[in-house]
């Protein structure tokens, strides 16, 4: 029976119970059971910093188990991102570690007096004092901590503990559960660490549960979708959509580059020294990355695609080494890359812009002092980056002059590495995404993948053509409502998205099979149901903060300024990349409130995007939707 541990850190009190069968038929675990804690305990009242504040460490019921790529655990807590309802999200080992230790959910309120570490070995809970390791890095941390106890370690850096806002939780050596602000509620607790071991031994699967999982594995492993991920891990993704005018550059101003040959997966296998996965991934997605730079070599684990594009193309920069060393710097003082890379994107425009200057940096395109220089600065709130660790939101404020149109950001959350007027799912969901700007929420890619043969299982025939068209926005809304369901699913569960909503390769009916053969009474219906239930819940909780329809916009840049993309060719001779004369295509976002007005209809919610009294009975939530806003 997995647990429920709730640590109030003022008291030092500490409570493990059963958890409720009940909740977990309607929330699944992971991401639904972590929304439902935090609308039931943290009321409007309470500031993301307060010690009232939650930090809810859940996991999923495929965690622990070898159900391919079920790594991922999940953060939930109010963001000081967006002052509203905040999550993260992570894979490699730590997520398993805290399955195996039995727990479903790790509930911290309060604040200490003097920073601490949560010790949880099986049931045995403990609060360690850490005043050695505050001020650390998170690798010395871990390193320290698992040398001396096992286990597995999830900790904040500098960043967390400065309660930067884009600060992350770094487990594993770089696995980050970054967005949204996690590490600085982490911070303001002064926690600076959790450290997970369980000595329990690990209890063998049934047999049809075994069975599928080698079936599942094998498909994962041959699947033509899942081939370009494993050769050549997320960085495949540079080079195709620098082709049709997706990948973010010069902080959206465009979305191709030049010098993609510098800096495209082939570029950065230089580099790579080993290839890494999550735990029970078949895929091992991932390579680690080495680099001599200032006499010393470091290694980071990536990296990815939306940090080799928030460092590179973003920034101007072709240098890969810049890219690894500004990943590394982010996994050791704790700190998300995608909102560090989006924030110095928005320094840099405001300097040409003549909206910002600084003694301490050039702020030009591409320079490399700049870019690492102020991860640094971000991170300890020096100089500039007091301002900037603010996020662009309230940097543009504080700046004015303008400087509001060049903040990348939704509900207070900077964008992602997809460029909305080309990639149109995307950018509807980063819209509506209820955690602020997220390509995850819904990971809408059936249209730019291409992905003919699912889109054929899930809609009509007579939509077909229009809904997979790229610059068709008729239809977009249908991609991101059903994909917005099925990552709710598979975060509640603990699984990857890459073998999910990525590929498409496990599809929910085949999660329900694996559930049924554990024992669960779940089919592949009822689990798009409370898909359907943990978003509108997850709406609800930002409505009583205020948000309304206009917070589901994007930046006026991607509606009001036209895209132009290009051809680019390579010469045989030369090697050098050249760009077409004249456009080949333009990007345009033609009818925003049509996208959100069909949106809204497919939910079942009014045209201010406030769910129906019918839609919440219909979910069950018509008991939850009143009580905090009274």
């Amino acid at each position: 029976m997995p647990y429920t541990a709730l640590i109030d850190l003022t008291s030092s009190k500490i409570k493990i119970r059963e958890t409720e069968d009940a909740k977990l038929e309607k929330w699944l675990g992971g991401r639904g059971l972590g929304a439902s804690i935090l609308f039931d305990s943290v009321d409007i009242s309470i500031n993301p910093f307060d010690p009232e504040n939650y930090l809810i460490f859940t996991t999923g019921p495929l965690n622990g188990s070898p159900w391919p790529t079920s790594s991922r655990y999940h953060v939930t807590f109010k963001s000081p991102a967006t002052g509203a309802y905040g999550y993260a999200n992570a894979g490699g080992h730590f997520g398993p570690e805290l399955r195996y230790a039995g727990y479903d959910a790790v509930v911290i309120t309060g604040k200490a007096p003097e920073p601490v570490i949560i010790q949880l070995i099986d049931q045995e809970i403990s609060l360690l004092p850490a005043k050695e390791y505050w001020g650390q890095s998170t690798s010395f941390v871990e390193r320290s901590l698992r040398e001396k106890y096992g286990g597995r370690v999830a900790s904040i850096g500098q960043a967390g503990e400065n309660l930067v806002p884009m600060a992350a939780i770094i487990n594993d050596g770089g696995r980050a559960a970054a967005r949204s602000g996690p590490g600085a509620v982490m911070g303001s607790k002064n926690l600076k660490a959790l450290h997970v071991r369980s000595d329990q031994k690990k209890k063998s699967s049934p047999s049809e549960f075994s069975k599928l999982v080698k079936d599942y594995s094998k498909s994962l492993i041959n699947d033509d979708n899942s081939q370009l991920l494993r050769e050549q891990s997320t960085l495949f993704l540079m080079s195709i959509k620098n082709i049709i005018g997706d990948l973010p550059a010069k902080n959206h101003q465009t979305a191709q580059v030049p010098f993609i040959r510098d800096i495209d997966a082939e570029s950065f296998s230089r580099y790579w020294t080993k290839r890494l996965g999550c735990a029970m991934c078949p895929m091992r997605c991932s390579r680690q990355s080495t680099l001599k730079t200032n006499g010393k070599d470091i290694q980071i684990e990536g990296p990815e695609y939306e940090t080799a594009n928030a460092f590179g193309p973003m920034c101007w920069n072709a240098n890969p080494e810049v890219v690894i060393e500004a990943n590394y710097l982010c996994n050791e003082y704790g700190l998300d890359t995608i909102s560090i890379g989006v924030t110095i994107a928005f320094a840099l425009e405001c300097h040409e812009k003549g909206l910002l200057d600084h003694p301490d940096h050039s702020l030009e395109w591409g320079d490399s002092e700049t870019i690492l220089g102020l991860i640094k600065d971000i991170a300890f709130r020096n100089g500039l980056g007091e301002m900037l660790s603010k996020g662009v939101k309230q940097a543009a404020r504080e700046i004015g002059k303008g400087a509001e149109k060049y903040a990348m950001h939704v509900k207070g959350l900077e964008l992602p590495r997809q460029e909305p007027r080309i990639a149109k799912s995307f950018g509807l969901g980063h819209a509506t995404s209820n955690r602020g700007a997220d390509h995850l929420y819904g990971m809408p890619a059936l249209d730019l993948a291409g992905n003919w043969k699912v889109a054929r299982k899930l809609y009509p025939e007579e939509i077909l053509e229009e809904l997979m068209e790229l610059s068709n926005e008729k239809y977009k809304a249908d991609i991101v409502f059903y994909g917005e369901h099925f990552c709710a699913v598979v975060d509640s569960l603990g699984v990857c998205k890459f073998s999910t909503s990525e590929t498409y390769t496990v599809m929910p009916a085949d999660l329900a099979k694996g559930l049924q053969a554990l024992g669960y009474d779940f089919t592949e219906e009822s689990l798009l149901e409370i898909g359907e239930r943990i978003v509108n819940l997850e709406r609800l909780f930002n409505q009583l903060h205020g948000l309304k329809r206009e917070d589901d916009m994007l930046p006026l840049r991607f509606t009001e300024e036209p895209l132009d993309v290009y051809d680019f060719e390579t010469d045989s001779d030369s090697d050098e990349v050249h760009r077409s004369a004249s456009p080949i295509a333009t990007g345009k976002i033609h009818d925003w409130n049509a996208m959100l007005d069909r949106y809204y209809k497919l939910r079942g919610w009014d045209e201010q995007g406030h769910p129906s009294s019918e839609t919440l009975v219909r979910l069950g939530l018509q008991d939850i939707s009143l009580g905090q806003g009274d």
